[in-house]
């Protein structure tokens, strides 16, 4: 073997040598090293009545087919803040004719031990002995007006007695139907009802069927 060949494949075996190292420390290091940090969960988001409300039906429905809702009822969460018409939980009763039942579900955003599941929950079967005037159930096809709809315009129709009365929690947020109206109805209220302001709002249209 000639002294020029012996020079050249020592120079080619020298190229390869640092080529390959040069591959295997750039495999290790990431190109954007901030991109494979983890990313911080977003907090879960509050819910409309109807979110929750269809999650729910669902559960209802498969428990017995006949299945109607009575009412449904926003909820506090430990660590949240219900807001305009949103909730971190809501609560359904649903009720059976055939089952002679009623069942409490919820659907909540969070996990908080012990009491509340992510989700929905199913509650106790309880007996039911039919609609009342007072516990009608809601035609689902007239449950239009979603939470945060209806609380604006109760908020609207509240606003001189809450600017009066800074700072009154709402303490009540559901939607029922009685005698009274015959539709699906909002009841929003804040404070008690000794001292506090209600406003009844049509689920069908939005609009404020009375106020107290």
């Amino acid at each position: 073997m000639t002294s020029w060949f012996r020079q050249y494949a020592a120079a080619v075996t020298a190229f390869a040598v640092l080529l390959l190292a040069g591959c295997s420390h750039s495999s290790s290091t990431p190109a954007n090293p901030s991109a494979s940090a983890a990313q911080p969960a977003a907090p879960p988001e509050l819910v409309t009545a109807k979110t929750a409300f269809w999650s729910m039906y669902k559960g209802a429905h498969s428990w017995a087919p006949d299945v109607v809702v009575l009412s449904e009822t926003a909820k506090e969460v430990p660590g949240f803040k219900n807001d305009a018409g949103k909730a971190a939980m809501w609560e359904a009763v649903f009720a059976s004719s055939s089952l002679h039942q009623l069942r409490t579900f919820t659907y909540s955003i969070a996990d908080v031990p012990p009491n509340i599941d992510k989700g929905v929950a199913e509650g106790l079967e309880q007996p039911w002995a039919g609609a009342t005037r007072d516990a009608m159930p809601i035609d689902t096809t007239l449950f239009n007006i979603d939470s945060d709809a209806a609380y604006t315009a109760a908020a609207a129709d509240a606003a001189d007695w809450l600017k009066k009365n800074p700072g009154k929690p709402l303490s009540t947020f559901a939607i029922f139907d009685t005698w009274k109206f015959q539709v699906p109805f909002w009841y929003v209220m804040w404070g008690t009802k000794e001292s506090g302001y209600a406003a009844f709002v049509d689920a069908s249209t939005g609009k404020v069927l009375k106020r107290k």
